[in-house]
């Protein structure tokens, strides 16, 4: 049975398509058996939504009267720093960004209240955003210092684009050490106190193609609210690690980078976050629908919590030491 992705849409179109979610297609499978399930349902949709500190935004704010030169300068979006080093009115913000008075851990474990993934939520919601910039001027960009408002609206462009989203598996975190601990994975409790693990595991994007046979370059997708697309494949993307005989990555595998215009986004699914002890981030929603076009890939998306395997890492030695024990795998 194979099915192709013009009859999938052309279904699509004609209101005829079979679309279930990853957690419904779990249950019809075990109802009807794979290749049943397989010729009846057309997509099945996945998703996750957590913190992705590898995200940000990049903007073209429009050119002032006199006119200046960002590239090289200064700029702060209310206080947190961008970066000015392209050209002269393109800015990026990045969701782990932090304006310079943030006093970060010198007070440990720092607060962190605000930064670059709250000036992206702030941004989405509408709200304005004070720019302060300095650059060193040219014959041609006279202007030396700018302060004002932005607002999305106003914006030429505003588009994230996340360099590393949808990590395809990734670690359970504990602490074998006598202290607490602050870490991205969260407040870890001393002497096995506690575990954290950041996965939407059977409702995963890569978890339910862990062959990457349908998500690639081009893949269309819901992204923080909006419309997004796959650019590449995200930063340490590393496909070749141990898998389970179901193809499931037993370790951080497969990583997605995606773009979309952020004037479509909403920030219930664009959220900036703050790690305690740790810094800011940004938490972000992302849907990838999966086309069913083999029993092959139907097998895949029936996934379940169960069958996917993490390995646990202590985060108050291995892992900020790089060793590679691990102390065991848990489902």
């Amino acid at each position: 049975m194979m099915k192709t992705i013009d009859e999938i849409n052309e279904k699509i179109k004609q209101g005829k398509a079979l679309v279930v979610t990853a957690a419904e297609i779990i249950d019809l499978v075990k109802e009807k058996g794979v290749k049943k399930a397989a010729q009846e349902v057309d997509v099945v949709t996945t998703g996750t939504f957590g913190p992705m500190c590898s995200s940000g935004a990049y903007f073209n704010i429009g050119h002032s009267k006199p006119r200046i030169k960002l590239g090289g300068g200064r700029a702060y979006l209310n206080d947190v720093l961008a970066y000015p080093g392209l050209a002269a009115v393109d800015l990026f913000l990045g969701a782990n960004a932090l304006p310079d008075d943030d006093p970060r851990n010198r007070i440990h474990p720092g607060e962190f209240n605000y930064g670059g993934g709250h000036v992206i939520e702030e941004l989405v919601a509408g709200k304005d955003i004070r720019l302060t910039a300095t650059a060193y001027g040219t014959d041609c960009y006279p202007r030396r210092k700018l302060e004002t408002w932005l607002n999305i609206k106003d914006l030429n462009e505003a588009v994230l684009f996340n360099i590393r989203n949808a990590y395809q598996n990734y670690n359970v975190a504990v602490n074998l050490s006598e202290k607490t601990i602050y870490t991205y994975m969260g407040v870890l409790k001393p002497r096995l106190g506690n575990a954290n693990y950041c996965s939407a595991g059977q409702l995963s994007p890569l978890l339910n193609d862990p062959y990457y046979q349908t998500i690639g370059i081009g893949t269309r997708i819901f992204l923080g609210g909006g419309v997004g697309y796959v650019a590449w494949q995200g930063t340490q993307h590393s496909p070749n690690v141990l898998r389970s005989e179901n193809g499931v990555p037993k370790r951080g595998a497969g990583t997605l980078a995606v773009i979309g215009d952020l004037k479509q986004m909403s920030p219930k699914w664009l959220v900036g976050t703050s790690m305690f002890g740790y810094g800011v981030t940004l938490t972000v929603g992302v849907g990838v629908p999966i086309p069913i076009l083999s029993e092959e890939i139907l097998r895949y998306t029936a996934v379940t919590d169960a069958d996917i395997l993490a390995p646990i890492i202590d985060y108050s030695d291995a892992y900020p030491n790089q060793k590679p024990d691990i102390l065991g795998e848990v489902s």
